[in-house]
């Protein structure tokens, strides 16, 4: 399975989490009276940004082990900074892209969330993955660094779903001025 079909075992990893991650976070918003039911829609939407964000981590981490291959802790510290500092705002922004897709936005509707969001999602990245992707890179066998990625992304996936369905600040001064 991580040989043979790792492409898509790493996708379909990607896509599950994406939506139990989801799930999580609503069942926390419905626990919390922030919204009546569970949204369908909304999960089905998550999981497929898992399958888009899946594709791009598989062909990264495939792209950085062959252009970099080897552990030394200088290789390890190139393959980290590259991750933080190309491959992170890439998945973010597919991310964002792939939702604005799904949710038939307008350009400016996702370039406002993308303005407001994507830089808070971004340094939460940059306080949990750095340190993550140094294991992730000096022990784990390239086959397993998609799986292990996504299994630490667990926790930043139910972030990343209350991050993107939270009003965007105007939406809120907006909500505030009516009340």
């Amino acid at each position: 399975m991580f040989n043979k079909y790792l492409f898509c075992t790493n996708v379909g990893i990607s896509i599950t989490l994406s939506g139990v991650g989801d799930v999580l976070q609503q069942h926390h918003e419905i626990l919390n009276g922030e919204q009546d039911k569970w949204n369908n829609t909304r999960t089905f939407n998550m999981s497929i940004s898992g399958f888009t964000v899946g594709i791009v981590c598989h062909n990264t981490y495939r792209y950085l082990d062959l252009f970099f291959p080897g552990r030394t802790f200088q290789i390890v510290m190139k393959k980290v900074v590259l991750d933080q500092l190309v491959c992170s705002p890439l998945y973010i922004s597919t991310f964002f892209a792939t939702m604005a897709f799904l949710e038939d936005s307008s350009i400016k509707q996702f370039v406002d969330e993308m303005n407001q969001k994507a830089w808070k999602l971004y340094v939460a990245e940059c306080a949990v993955w750095p340190p993550a992707q140094v294991f992730n890179f000096y022990f784990l066998s390239p086959k397993f660094r998609v799986l292990y990625d996504n299994t630490i992304s667990l926790g930043f996936d139910i972030y990343t779903s209350y991050l993107k369905h939270s009003p965007l600040e105007e939406e809120e001064n907006n909500d505030k001025k009516k009340t």
